[in-house]
């Protein structure tokens, strides 16, 4: 495995629609796409991201990869097992949202206060190409927007309300962690 060149903003990939993932070409359990996503996995956990989805390791195709267990950033947020999206469509979005301070690998030293969905409906393949169907809630439902969001060339910003609430990571820890309506922060 390897540790794969994170794209930062600016870079064109993180613009663009992502292409679907051809499911026969997912399931050679050796095949490129297995490394692949075993590389973003690596990624994922050597840059302390939560998340982390294709275009954000310069590859625009639909695969994301989540995984969260109890950590001093998050302390009252349950864990996320690891978990492989492969094609992921999010759908019946509850009506109510929530606050959340997020930040990003492709925007490091940023932090944003970005409304998300509280619950969605996932659809999608796992590595082995089995599908899944699942309702999702809570930070999970949080994350999951902020990643797939990257699969549709959109980063946390572009979801912002207010960007008076758009901080540097050095800043956020100063003035807003005492004060922040919002507790939660999230870096994917």
């Amino acid at each position: 495995m390897s540790v794969l060149k994170v794209a930062k903003l600016g870079n064109p990939v993180l613009r663009q629609v992502a292409a679907e993932v051809d499911l026969k070409g997912l399931v050679k359990p050796k095949g490129e796409l297995q490394k692949f996503i075993d590389d973003m996995i690596e990624t994922m956990h050597k840059e302390g991201g939560v998340g982390l989805a294709a275009p954000q390791v310069n590859r625009s195709i639909k695969i994301v990869v989540l995984e969260y267990d109890n950590n001093e950033r998050y302390p009252e947020e349950s864990s996320i097992p690891l978990t492989v999206l492969v094609n992921p469509v999010l759908s019946d979005f509850s009506g109510e949202k929530v606050l959340g301070w997020e930040s990003c690998l492709s925007l490091i030293d940023f932090r944003g206060l970005v409304p998300r969905f509280t619950s969605l409906t996932l659809t999608a393949y796992d590595r082995q190409g089995k599908k899944i169907e699942k309702r999702v809630e809570g930070f999970e439902a949080v994350v999951l927007q902020h990643e797939i969001d990257h699969l549709e060339g959109k980063v946390f910003l572009d979801r912002m309300e207010d960007f008076s609430k758009l901080s540097y990571q050095e800043e956020f820890e100063e003035f807003w962690v005492k004060k922040d309506p919002a507790p939660e922060s999230r870096e994917s």
